[in-house]
């Protein structure tokens, strides 16, 4: 229940922006159980679930995989997000205000926001979806980048605009609404699954009689494995956990969670986090799944991954209700969201029409479906752009000190942008990008060594920037001599590409990698320059 969630926030969690939840204000075990098992089960599955059919992913890899993989998303709000919430108690923003500075944490806000509203802009995209049956006009395929008719772009902004002014107007009511449709959602979301098995038993003319009977349908009609459908990544055992792990890594490993875990009287309550995990991202994404199977056993020509069109065929109208509520639901909140990450930037702004602007630009975003198409894709991105920032947290609370360095430097010494958490952000996400694009490791997997990267960087600049290590002559000779070098370098992958020793793919990342180096050592060097100056 994403939106019992906001209503804890913004019920509760107001009175304790700024400061620490008191023991009065602490919440059960089971008020985590019911918040996650319908947070999870959202419009965003009906589509997550059809693309690992389309990247060829088998039974035994999918099933596996997904076992796996919420396992170990269970465990990280367990031991890395809910101890370090249930000790501060409060929230990500504060926490963060603390270590990284006002300025900083503007960054980050804004960052988070835009994510905030692509995130909205496919939940936009899957209900206007179901609105495509009842109208009958062209909706976006598989591969389209663009809008594709005038009637989606009708059906987006209605949808959308419908969505923004709720949320802008009646957030409350649509939180209530939401709490009393989410065990309803999560039934028809099994009842999709149940539907897609029997018309595959009857489809294929398969006799059922036992488990092993259905693990052999499931193998040989379902998840066949096999090469991916045209502009589709290829999905193993591999890429399945580690999706299914980082999915939803903005909350837990990038510490999102914080503002709903200051509320748990324990931390073991990051256990109930599984509820969303097995009931949303294992049922409900392997019912979305099947679905989507059927429709290519039908036809295997028709590869448009539609949650409307599939929540029909198995369930009618209740299947096309259940489309537009769960996208509706989920997106108001998200666009709430991100209004109030926009707000935080500009405060004296009103909170109504900072909402309505953002529901604009999510309504402009669901209108391009390559958001929701590569839903597998922006949610990786998603998870890696907040995840340096889970790292620093982790590190200023549990390590920095042993280090002989300050926690919450930023608050301590008055700064309003503390360089080690800016750098450990920036420098790391640079990285792992320019590693991405050149193909050196694909975007599934990147953020687990980048949370690596990310906490020693934190680590060594803090102890430059703490300890004013950049002001001794000896470093800046080091980071003058360092960014030469750098420069020296850059030439030089022009010139070894030229005599064909190196590919442009080579010269694309390895020339993102010197230019950080460059921008960070030379600012340790010209920067006090140019202010003496």
């Amino acid at each position: 229940m994403e939106t019992q969630q906001q209503s804890q926030e913004t019920q509760v969690g107001s009175e304790f922006e700024r400061e620490p939840v008191p023991k009065s204000a602490l919440l059960g075990f089971k008020s985590f159980i019911g918040m996650y098992a319908g947070e999870h089960c959202a419009g965003t599955e009906l589509m997550i679930g059809p693309l690992f059919v389309a990247a060829g992913v088998s039974a035994f890899d999918l099933i596996m995989g997904l076992l796996l993989g919420n396992a170990l998303a269970v465990l990280s709000w367990m031991f890395l997000c809910a101890p370090i919430a249930t000790r501060m108690r409060l929230t990500l923003y504060y926490q963060l205000e603390k270590i990284c500075g006002r300025k900083l944490v503007t960054l980050y806000n804004l960052a988070n926001g835009v994510m905030f509203c692509f995130l909205a802009g496919a939940m936009v995209t899957v209900s206007a979806t179901a609105v495509g049956v009842w109208f009958n006009f062209r909706m976006p395929g598989l591969n389209d980048l663009y809008p594709n008719s005038v009637g989606w772009v009708i059906a987006v902004a209605v949808v959308g605009g419908l969505i923004a002014i709720v949320a802008a107007y009646g957030y409350q009511t649509v939180a209530k609404f939401a709490n009393v449709a989410a065990p309803w959602m999560v039934l028809v979301f099994l009842a999709f699954g149940f539907v897609g098995l029997r018309q595959f038993i009857d489809a294929t003319g398969s006799e059922v009689n036992s488990l092993g009977d259905v693990w052999e349908l499931a193998r040989t009609h379902i998840w066949k494995g096999g090469p991916p459908q045209e502009g589709q990544v290829k999905f193993t055992f591999w890429h399945v956990t580690f999706f299914a792990w980082f999915c939803n890594m903005a909350m837990h490993i990038g510490m999102s969670d914080l503002s709903v875990f200051r509320f748990a009287k324990k931390s073991w309550y990051g256990v109930a986090s599984a509820t969303g995990m097995y009931v949303g991202h294992f049922m409900a994404w392997i019912s979305a799944s099947i679905l989507y199977a059927y429709q290519l056993h039908l036809d295997p020509a028709d590869t448009n991954v539609l949650p409307g069109p599939l929540a029909f065929r198995a369930c009618g109208l209740a299947g096309l209700l259940c489309v537009i509520i769960a996208g509706w639901t989920t997106a108001n909140p998200t666009i709430y969201r991100a209004g109030l990450a926009f707000q935080a930037i500009t405060p004296k702004s009103s909170r109504f029409k900072v909402t309505l602007i953002t529901g604009a630009i999510a309504t402009l975003a669901g209108m391009f479906p390559a958001i929701a198409m590569k839903l597998l894709d922006f949610v990786a991105l998603y998870g890696l752009l907040l995840m340096p920032m889970g790292a620093v947290i982790f590190v200023d609370f549990w390590l920095i000190k042993k280090f002989g360095l300050q926690s919450n430097y930023a608050e301590i010494s008055k700064k309003t942008f503390n360089w080690a958490a800016g750098l450990a952000w920036l420098v790391t996400l640079g990285i792992c990008w320019s590693l991405v694009l050149a193909g050196v490791i694909q975007i599934y997997f990147v953020s687990l060594p980048g949370w690596f990267m990310a906490a020693v960087l934190y680590v060594v600049v803090s102890a430059i920037y703490q300890r004013k290590t950049y002001e001794v002559p000896l470093f800046r000779t080091i980071s003058q001599l360092i960014s030469w070098i750098s420069l020296g370098v850059l030439i030089l992958l022009g010139i070894l590409f030229l005599a064909g020793s190196i590919t442009l793919d080579q010269v694309k990342w390895l020339g993102i990698v010197v230019t950080i180096v460059w921008f960070v050592s030379a600012s340790l060097w010209m920067w006090k320059d140019n202010n003496s100056e």
